[in-house]
């Protein structure tokens, strides 16, 4: 009942109801948690490849040769340099070319 705190209705006072929304909503929860990290993987791909679109390469490609390179930077901290920092992307970009 202290997990219904501030449900709507009769979730937040009913044993039952409350107990199958509690339920329902600790699901919700860890499926989005699970979701949200899908959702930032896929933003930073899309960020990726409109920075490196920008220097005549695609995404596959970039990817490809930042391995070829062995380079270390993962997606998050190259979405991060293509969005805040473009000359710095330009030059992973430039080395990688």
């Amino acid at each position: 009942m202290k997990q219904a705190k501030g449900y709507y209705g009769r979730r937040k006072n009913v044993w039952t109801v409350s107990k199958n929304a509690v339920e329902k909503g600790l699901q919700y929860a860890y499926t989005g948690r699970k979701q949200k990290k899908r959702n930032f993987r896929s933003l930073w791909i899309q960020r990726i490849n409109a920075g490196v679109r920008e220097h005549d390469m695609s995404y596959s490609q970039y990817m490809g040769k930042l391995k070829e390179h062995n380079v270390d930077l993962n997606r998050k901290v190259l979405a991060d340099l293509a969005l805040n920092h473009p000359e710095a992307f330009k030059a992973v970009v430039e080395k990688v070319k």
